[in-house]
């Protein structure tokens, strides 16, 4: 459901019709905590993860909500509406994936509301040039006016310093709510780390962004590390996140 979701904005030409995609999976989940699911196979396979993990309906009506709010193809106004964006939807999604796993920890949910927001965060950078290239900007308004620059300047990939200023202050944001969900480390729950493991890439695009001098359309930013599936590995291995 998470990727059908996560495609409407795209694979859709008119608002209307991304607005009847997202009822359909509005009334799809109340179906199926009325235990009559549609005969859809993502809705089978998710009324049965839902029956046997229990998962609760509000996580996953939150992200079906925000990313309707999503639909508006507008830019955050702050750095604030970034963050409630991800949270609704990011870290929802790790509070199911942790209900998965079994795990009911206080300290565990502040760490996925802190993740789940890097994520959202850096997701919106690393989306910055696709977006670019099709005419659109959703980074902080705020922010960019802040530091004088406009929407123009994204779609030119002006590399002045003030828009690697503006880069720079919302990547920051997402380090420090990297920083904010490890300092939870020694009391998370050891079966929560699975859910967490993501911190690896989030923190892997921090540094290559930070090492370009937070050039956002820096060719690097756009190449895969190899490396990245050992990273994973070894803190798997280390029980760390």
């Amino acid at each position: 459901m998470w990727n059908w979701l996560r495609l409407v904005k795209d694979s859709v030409s008119e608002k209307t019709i991304g607005l009847m995609r997202m009822e359909f999976w509005r009334k799809t989940v109340d179906d199926i905590y009325s235990d009559n699911p549609p005969q859809q196979p993502v809705a089978i396979e998710l009324w049965k993860a839902v029956k046997r993990h229990n998962l609760t309906k509000r996580w996953l009506m939150k992200i079906i909500d925000e990313r309707e709010k999503n639909l508006d193809d507008k830019p955050y106004r702050n750095i604030q509406e970034l963050e409630n964006y991800a949270e609704n939807t990011q870290s929802s999604l790790l509070y199911l994936t942790l209900e998965i796993l079994g795990v009911k920890d206080l300290h565990a949910d502040h760490a996925a509301s802190h993740i789940g927001k890097a994520q959202g965060i850096v997701t919106c950078l690393r989306a910055t040039p696709y977006h670019g290239s099709r005419r659109r900007v959703f980074l902080p308004m705020e922010i960019c006016m802040l530091h004088g620059v406009s929407q123009e300047d994204f779609l030119r990939q002006n590399q002045a310093k003030n828009v690697r200023d503006v880069i720079y202050d919302i990547a920051s944001q997402a380090h420090l709510h990297l920083k904010h969900a490890r300092s939870f480390h020694k009391s998370v729950p050891v079966k929560a780390f699975p859910a967490f493991l993501q911190t690896v890439a989030l923190e892997d695009y921090l540094k290559k962004i930070q090492q370009v001098d937070f050039d956002i359309f820096h060719p690097s930013l756009q190449q895969k590390n190899t490396l990245l599936p050992l990273s994973l590995y070894v803190q798997s291995w280390r029980k760390r996140y």
